[in-house]
């Protein structure tokens, strides 16, 4: 157990998401003498703030808040500083500070468990949540396998707030973002092995992301490939066999496994989508998606065809989770019937309200145009598509976003920096859109004067939500709240 009791912990970032409070309810609870600092004020951060103060076993005496502001002389005083992924390391502050540490750092430094990680582009979270749900079933009490599984990471659950309650027994799937990975480069437990070293990890599309802050996808990849850095050959990697999956499982001293559209070759472990080719929606959907082991080579079904969540992409995903799966020693049988019942999550391709034939989505976690995308095309031949898109610019290539709105239906945008270098590029090129909408009522109220029976309506940003929303989440449960109350 980590026993931090006298040590001075300057906790930078409390945020509105639960990772900042959650370490402090940790290092609390375990002794530490806590100043909480954050750029955002008090109002802001008020929610987060009584939440803390409210935690049991947490003395709130032992808690100083600096807010609105950071102070220098606050870094230099502490023992440990835990960071927020969303700091730059580069930050003058963090160059002032004795030792850095993030809550995921002092998570696999204080964890029993075995540990499956997904880092990607998009697709992380509906994996990992994939890979929980599965797991969670193989150890329902009918299932007689013991211990317990566990979710966290980005996914905004912090895995410090189960660490207490792990044993060695228990599964952990942490999905862990580029950030997240890059905080945990060349980081060493106490025997000198390498800090991150999960049993299987699992790596999802890679597309175009935060070049505002890495500047180059080299860059921006490099910190993804932190995630295998530390497995041994008793390890496995899933990942895509496109030409950056190529080059993870080529890297990795783990068991390659990899996936996609087509059959691997012979000899080598992953899995496929059949059907492809198949009639009807099946061109569009695939069949099912088959996988193969590296030691004997026979071939089983691990994703069924017909699914709870929509699209093709979303199918290549739970491949990838079923790959994992399979490695970790689950029957093909088990791993088939739970990603059969996994119903998707909140904020990707959330299906949420219907009302007179009119079928709303919730894509909102879709903050890069490649993401909406696959969100249009999840819905092709399905319905008539009403395309709620736009936002803040995050420099990112909008050709996949302007392909994808010449195929909706119709197209409304949200206003931001983002939309409006994309209405100028559509009004160019001839495809029609309203807006951009200043508001999230506006925006569906347009909707609603556009739909008719048969209608899905999908909100599938391809861009951030700084601005009008104080993150992605936030921007979905604004939607879902409109719909429901206007719809």
């Amino acid at each position: 157990m980590n026993d931090f009791s006298g040590r001075r912990v300057l906790i930078m970032g409390l945020g509105l998401h639960g990772g900042g409070l959650e370490s402090a309810k940790y290092l609390a609870r375990h002794g530490a003498e806590l100043t909480v600092t954050d750029l955002r004020d008090e109002k802001t951060l008020a929610p987060s703030v009584e939440k803390l103060e409210a935690a049991e076993g947490v003395p709130a005496a032992r808690i100083r808040y600096v807010l609105g502001r950071h102070e220098t002389a606050d870094f230099e005083r502490a023992d440990l500083v835990i960071k927020n992924p969303g700091v730059s390391p580069d930050s003058p502050f963090l160059r002032a500070a004795r030792r850095v540490e993030t809550d995921i750092s002092i998570f696999l430094a204080g964890s029993p468990a075995r540990l499956t990680a997904v880092t990607g582009s998009k697709g992380k979270s509906g994996t990992a949540s994939a890979l929980h749900w599965v797991l969670s079933r193989a150890r329902a009490p009918q299932a007689g396998t013991p211990g317990r599984a566990w979710l966290g990471g980005n996914i905004t659950v912090s895995p410090l707030s189960f660490l207490d309650q792990l044993g060695a027994d228990d599964d952990v799937v942490l999905e862990l973002s580029s950030w997240q990975l890059g905080d945990l480069r060349g980081r060493r437990d106490d025997g000198g092995g390498a800090l991150l070293k999960p049993r299987c990890a699992v790596i999802t599309a890679i597309m175009p992301d935060h070049l505002d802050r890495y500047g180059s996808m080299d860059a921006y990849v490099d910190d993804k490939r932190v995630i295998y850095q530390g497995q041994g050959r008793e390890d496995a990697t899933v990942a895509g066999r496109d030409p950056w999956g190529r080059s993870f499982l080529a890297e990795s001293r783990g068991r390659p496994l990899g996936y996609g559209d087509e059959e691997p070759e012979p000899g080598a472990g992953g899995g496929w989508i059949a059907g492809k080719d198949g009639p009807g929606l099946a061109r569009f959907y695939g069949g099912p998606a088959i996988g193969r082991g590296l030691a004997a080579g026979e071939t089983v079904e691990l994703v069924p065809a017909e699914l709870r969540v929509p699209g093709r992409h979303q199918k290549r995903n739970l491949l990838a989770a079923a790959l994992a799966l399979l490695d970790l020693g689950l029957p093909a049988e088990s791993v088939r019937e739970g990603l059969g019942s996994f119903p998707g999550i909140e904020h990707r391709l959330e299906f949420f309200h219907e009302r007179r034939g009119l079928r709303f989505y919730n894509d909102t976690a879709a903050t890069i145009p490649e993401a909406a995308a696959a969100a249009v095309a999840a819905f092709e031949g399905r319905g008539r598509l009403l395309l709620l898109a736009g936002g803040s610019d995050k420099g990112l290539d909008l050709e996949a976003l302007i392909g994808a709105a010449g195929q909706a239906g119709e197209l409304f945008l949200l206003a931001g920096t983002a939309s409006e270098r994309l209405a100028a590029s559509l009004a160019g090129r001839g495809i029609p859109f309203r807006g951009p909408f200043d508001s999230m009522e506006a925006a569906v109220r347009a909707i609603l004067e556009r739909a008719r029976p048969g209608d899905i309506a999908v909100l599938s940003p391809g861009c951030a939500s700084f601005g009008m929303f104080l993150n992605e989440f936030d921007r979905g449960a604004q939607w879902k709240e409109a719909v429901r109350r206007l719809a």
